[in-house]
């Protein structure tokens, strides 16, 4: 009886791992040369983007902080950062104006519906959809607009520097 199950097991053990073997074969052919992951930009245009038309002021852009961490008071030791959380709704039509990330690292969970990010990275648009997360650090300079009827709900874990006031709460 125990043989029995164990041989039971490992079959089952076996179609499991052939499953995923076939579905990772197919995320990886699906992919192919030049395609971008979902919310990134696609392999042959990533380059110096001077983001000449640029948005400078935001339309229709709801930011509430929803919680915070003083990171001072934290094991990290970093002062006058803290680690917020956020959520941001942009209306239809609405833009994120042009910002650095020069000092503050995030990351953006679209929770719904869909938006182009103009990157000084990246020679086209990229489209973010429901589900995406887009990570921003150093280097990164970019404006978001909402070219769809619905709005964008976005949710916002990034740590910003209280000592440069330069954020996107200045600006709102």
């Amino acid at each position: 009886m125990k043989n029995s199950i164990i041989r039971t097991r490992a079959s089952r053990l076996s179609h499991l791992l052939a499953a995923v073997a076939a579905l990772v074969a197919s995320l990886v052919a699906s992919l192919g040369a030049g395609n971008a992951h979902a919310g990134e930009c696609p392999a042959d245009k990533v380059m110096a983007n001077a983001l000449a038309d640029a948005a400078t002021a935001p339309v229709g852009v709801t930011d509430t902080e929803l919680s915070s961490i003083d990171l001072a008071k934290e094991n990290v030791h970093l002062s006058q950062r803290r680690l917020r959380l956020r959520h941001m709704t942009i209306a239809p039509g609405g833009i994120v104006p042009f910002h650095s990330h020069e000092d503050r690292p995030a990351l953006i969970m679209v929770n719904s519906g869909e938006i182009h990010e103009h990157s000084s990275k990246c020679a086209v648009p990229i489209l973010h959809k429901a589900g995406d997360i887009s990570r921003e650090f150093l280097g990164t300079k970019h404006w978001w607009k909402n070219s769809t009827a619905a709005p964008v709900e976005l949710t916002i874990a990034d740590i910003v520097n209280d000592g440069k006031p330069a954020t996107m709460k200045e600006h709102m």
